[in-house]
């Protein structure tokens, strides 16, 4: 049976052998449980959101988190999607490539597969957070909806997390190995987000290379963050308020004759930062630097495979 196989592969094309791959992928996404994902993007969707819903889309600081906790839970979502997907059959593929098997057409098929995959996360991600309390904007920038217009982005973040995973997973010779370098690259994405961490301007460039920076930026464009009050002043000045001095309370005498609004509008235009600027150079930049990650890694699962045969492991 498996030698009929081998021979029926040989004779067909790259093309060809695509929906058979897309099918065996399916068969594993329905009898191997990978289905599981879903639900669980769906859990971790529900515990960020009840965290950050609260203030996400109404002020910079609360958008700014939000913005790194969707593109977390995207990132989160893709690397656990694909790092065992080759791995786990290595001495499949080694056995087919060289009976026939087209690599570029296996990769093909994964990247279908798990576009399929992703698209139904970013769709779970949204209705979750929607239901969660987070108030997303009534209308995108670009597009007419900003659910569909968000729903790029995070889709995007996805992919592209799931194809470096899937590049990991093809040069990797066991899941352990895989599994290994995932809290690295975990580690790698937070820390060069360009959002939590002041970095020292000598590394900064490093931030290129991080998903999590477009992630967060093209969020924040699409978020409106320039245009948002901030609070942290505000906040602060209410902490200080009973602080005497001489007697009085000044900082108190003070934000009472301030109007909260106009002031948390005054500091956040002090506050604003041109990468996170609503235009549609910015969000468009944004999209095109994701799906040029995804492209590479898929480039290079093909460039590991294809020495597959050169495996002595």
């Amino acid at each position: 049976m498996e030698q009929n196989k081998d021979i029926d592969m040989r004779h067909r094309g790259r093309v060809a052998q695509v929906p058979i791959f897309l099918k065996k992928f399916f068969r594993m996404f329905v009898y191997m449980n990978d289905w599981k994902v879903i639900p669980m993007s769906a859990l971790v969707a529900g515990i960020v959101s009840i965290v950050v819903a609260e203030n996400m889309f109404l002020n910079m600081e609360g958008t700014i988190k939000g913005a790194l906790a969707l593109s977390c839970i995207c990132i989160w979502n893709g690397f656990f999607n694909s790092i065992q997907s080759i791995c786990r059959e290595r001495d499949v593929v080694k056995r087919e490539h060289r009976n026939g098997m087209h690599i570029t057409s296996y990769v093909f098929a994964h990247m279908i597969y798990q576009a399929f995959i992703c698209l139904a996360q970013t769709i779970v991600t949204i209705v979750v957070c929607k239901y969660s309390g987070m108030n997303f904007l009534n209308q995108g920038f670009i597009l007419n909806n900003f659910y569909l217009e968000i729903g790029i982005t995070m889709f995007l973040i996805t992919f592209s997390s799931d194809m470096m995973s899937l590049a990991i997973s093809g040069i990797a010779k066991s899941t352990t190995a895989a599994m290994t370098v995932m809290p690295f690259m975990l580690i790698f994405e937070l820390v060069f987000s360009n959002s939590v961490f002041q970095l020292p301007e000598r590394i900064k460039w490093m931030t290129d290379f991080s998903i999590a920076r477009w992630g967060v930026k093209c969020i924040a464009s699409q978020s409106n963050y320039n245009s948002l009050p901030m609070v942290t002043m505000w906040n602060q000045l209410q902490k200080w308020s009973n602080m005497e001095y001489e007697g009085l309370k000044p900082i108190k005498i003070m934000s009472e004759t301030i109007d909260k609004e106009t002031f948390c509008m005054k500091t956040a235009e002090q506050s604003q930062i041109a990468d996170y600027a609503t235009t549609t150079g910015n969000i468009v930049n944004c999209w095109m630097a994701l799906l040029l990650f995804a492209l590479l890694f898929a480039l290079i699962t093909v460039l590991a495979l294809k020495r597959i045969d050169k495996d002595k492991r």
